[in-house]
């Protein structure tokens, strides 16, 4: 079955960085773009940014544009997250999730498997 586990969360500073992944098995990572999304606390899910199935293709939500760097490694079957300059306002529950097919779309229910979550906070 398809199974989405990410790790990497905890708690940094405001300016901090944290790296998240995600490892993917019980499908063909490869055929199938990814996403980001994250929920803050008394907020609704947010797509955070996206990468191709071949990873040629890569988009970012305004908010994180400049500072978030989405990657993957297809022959590792993992997903990546570098976020930089973190703010506060980034603190939220990240999840990484899989399209129904090859392309990025923003729209959270274009994604069918999602993982269960890692708590990333920003504070001082």
């Amino acid at each position: 079955q398809v199974q989405l586990v990410e790790s990497g969360g905890g708690l940094a500073q405001p300016g901090g960085s944290l790296s998240l992944s995600c490892a993917a098995s019980g499908f063909t990572f490869s055929s199938y773009a990814m996403s980001w999304a994250r929920q803050a606390p008394g907020k609704g899910l947010e797509w955070v940014s996206g990468i191709y199935s071949d990873g040629t293709d890569i988009y970012y939500a305004d908010s994180v544009k400049g500072r978030f760097t989405i990657s993957r490694d297809n022959a590792k079957n993992t997903l990546y997250l570098q976020m930089n300059s973190l703010k506060p306002e980034d603190t939220a529950l990240y999840y990484c999730a899989k399209a129904v097919g090859v392309v990025v779309t923003t729209h959270i229910g274009d994604y069918d498997y999602w993982g269960q979550g890692t708590q990333v906070t920003v504070s001082s």
